[in-house]
Parts: C-alpha cells; structure tokens; sequence
C-alpha cells in the first residue's frame, strides 16, 4: 500500500486531505506532538522544539505532505509571534529533512504548503505568476524561508512541490466563517478598502490539488492553488449576502481601525492581489469549484 506521512493532519486542510487520501487507497501516517492510539490514522509522535521525531515514522519511498506551521491569522504580529510563525515552518522542515535524507532515507516526493503572500501583502492590478520573486515584506520573507526548508529535498534528488495556497473556503473551520461571523447578527461587514483582491480555493479542490501532486510525476516546483475566478472583498461579501439573503452593511470597516485593532496583521483583510492559476491548470487539473458563486452554496 502506499504510504503518505502528513504534517499537520489534524488541521483544516490535513483533515479533508487525510479523508481523500485514505478513500484513495493510501496508508495514511500522521506526525503528531501526542501520539494516539486506536485512531483513524497511524500516528507517531515527534516535538520539533526539542528536535524529536519518532525514528520508525518514516519509510524508504515515502510521500511527504508538510502542512505544519503556526497560523498567521491568530495573535498580533509581536516579535514573540514572528518568530513562531517563521519557526514553525522552518524548524519543522528541517527535522523533515534531517530525519529523512539525512538519514539516508528518500522519500518519493517532498510536497511543502506555502502561501500565495510570497508575492507580498499589496494590492494590485498585477497578476502574480510562479515565476515572480518573493515580496519582501514579512509574509512574503515567511513564505521564502518556508519553501527554502525543502531545498534539502532537492538536493537530495527528491521531486519537490510547493503549493501557494489561498484563502480556503470551507464549511466549517474556514477563514471565511470567521469573516461572515457578523452574519449571524443579519449583516454582512465589508472590511477595508473593499477593492482588494481576494485570492480564495475551495477545500475539496486543494485536497485535490495535493492528490494530483502526489501522483503526477511531471509536478514540480512551485504552482499557485487558487481558484481562476478573481474577486475583490466587495464581491466576495456580495455574493456571501446574495446567498445568504441579508443586507450588507454599508459603510466599510476603515483600514485604520482594523490595524487599530489587529495591528500589522489586517493586511491579511485589507491588502490582495491577483493570483494566476494557469501553471496548475496547465497539467490537466480542473476546478470543481472555478467561480465564487459556486463555492459559496457548499460553504
């Protein structure tokens, strides 16, 4: 059978991806902090603080999939947080790598999250593709260092693949619940600008994204996991309204007062570009989910 370990498995994406895959055929292996017996996955612990992994994790020819790494959208950017946010991702893929190639153990393909803010936290007409370099602004450095950690891998001969992710759009657990949490009063908020672009991906299409990584050998390097229709913020929370039947409410939440309240991380809600999805789509894949509209009635 085979074996796929997962970083991250018990998050967001991990959960979806782990169900996919196992309904694949695949063994799925979870590295956890605390390892459970008689759950769904076979777990094994490892604690990168302290540099410890679980020496039996891993196999000769295993696929990796790394989505471990602290979120961004929880706390205020301090300088305590910063380096959370840089270290678990770089930390993480170095004990990866270290417990991995290092160890003279190669697995078949390295496939790595990453972020679509390595083009930067501005808004612009311009649409970033693959081959543009990293912003240099703090999530722009962030994404760099995170798809650097896998440059072992490469080294080592090993196919890697680093998956830009946009903003998820899920049912439940989803950057987008905690946006349309004023819904629940009947209002839908606009934040900011409202014409910042909203690069967005529906979960089921990621999860196949991962899926069509793993198994196409001709994958590698970077590609940009989002959805080919573009929106800013203002149609994004149309359409939430739309679907939803409530009212929007009028007047934007101002730029200042986010940051007022979230500090440097309100770029997250008031900053966006375009994101090109034609390098992804150029391997064959197709989007179940292409347009907002059609996301939103699964959401």
């Amino acid at each position: 059978m085979r074996r796929v370990v997962i970083t991250g498995g018990s998050g967001l994406i991990g959960t979806h991806l782990s169900t996919l895959m196992a309904g694949e055929g695949w063994h799925v292996v979870h590295l956890t902090r605390s390892k459970f017996k008689g759950g769904r996955y076979q777990s094994y612990r490892w604690d990168p603080e302290s540099g410890y992994c679980d020496r039996e994790t891993f196999r000769e020819g295993d696929a990796i999939i790394h989505l471990a790494g602290s979120n961004i959208g929880q706390g205020r950017w301090t300088g305590s947080r910063r380096r959370e946010i840089i270290g678990s991702r770089i930390v993480t893929g170095e004990l990866l790598s270290r417990m991995t190639v290092g160890s003279g153990i190669i697995p078949s393909v390295f496939i790595t999250a990453s972020g679509v803010n390595y083009y930067g936290s501005e808004t612009s007409e311009k649409i970033y593709t693959e081959t543009d370099p990293p912003a240099g602004d703090f999530l722009g450095e962030t994404c760099r260092l995170w798809e650097a950690a896998a440059d072992p891998f490469t080294e080592a001969g090993v196919r890697v693949v680093k998956v830009r992710t946009a903003v998820v759009l899920a049912r439940y657990g989803s950057a987008l619940n905690r946006m349309t949490a004023p819904a629940k009063a009947g209002l839908v908020v606009r934040l900011g600008p409202g014409n910042q672009y909203f690069p967005w991906i529906h979960i089921d299409d990621l999860c196949r994204v991962y899926y069509q990584t793993l198994t196409d050998d001709t994958m590698s390097g970077p590609f940009n996991a989002v959805a080919p229709h573009q929106v800013t913020h203002d149609m994004l929370m149309s359409e939430v309204a739309r679907h939803k039947r409530l009212p929007v409410f009028l007047p934007h939440v101002p730029e200042w007062l986010l940051r007022a309240v979230l500090g440097e991380m309100s770029v997250i809600l008031t900053k966006g570009s375009r994101i090109s999805s034609d390098r992804l789509s150029g391997t064959g894949f197709r989007f179940r989910y292409p347009d907002i509209s059609s996301a939103l009635r699964v959401c």
